[in-house]
């Protein structure tokens, strides 16, 4: 299995547009309209847009963002070297476990829903609307496919 980094270029040049840059000690607060979104990371299948909302991904330390995806956006089998902690803020995502992806065993976790998976447990996603999930854990961030066919960054 191959490790797709958040150094990749896509990653830095999307962590220097971010606008939410968190001064120590500070707080941080962002209304909706105020989200900037940027194509995602390469590390992700292309379609997916994403917006960071606190801290930095490319650095050690916690950090949240949002990923927006179109309706039939889909993310193959793969693992994550911390905890990933998922909040579905619109649309449904339909979640499944396991190193092989099989759309009738997924989850449809609508807008409001949470999961937390612990770091290098297997999952893929599927999104048959459009949907924004926030996305809160320690960087740097990083994803795994299980198969290595399947990263978009070869």
């Amino acid at each position: 299995m191959r490790t797709a980094s958040i150094f990749a270029v896509g990653w830095i040049g999307f962590c220097a547009i971010a606008s939410f840059a968190l001064a120590e000690g500070a707080h941080t607060m962002v209304a909706p309209n105020d989200i900037k979104w940027a194509p995602a990371p390469k590390m992700l299948p292309a379609g997916a847009e994403a917006a960071v909302l606190f801290g930095d991904p490319t650095k050690e330390g916690l950090f949240a963002l949002r990923l927006k995806v179109p309706a039939g956006y889909a993310i193959p089998p793969h693992t994550h070297p911390a905890y990933e902690v998922v909040t579905v803020i619109s649309g449904a995502t339909n979640l499944g476990m396991g190193e092989t992806a099989d759309r009738g065993a997924t989850k449809a976790l609508p807008a409001g829903s949470f999961f937390a998976l612990p770091p290098g447990m297997a999952h893929y996603v599927y999104f048959d609307e459009e949907t924004v999930v926030q996305v809160t854990t320690n960087g740097p961030w990083g994803i795994k496919y299980v198969n290595p066919a399947d990263d978009p960054s070869n």
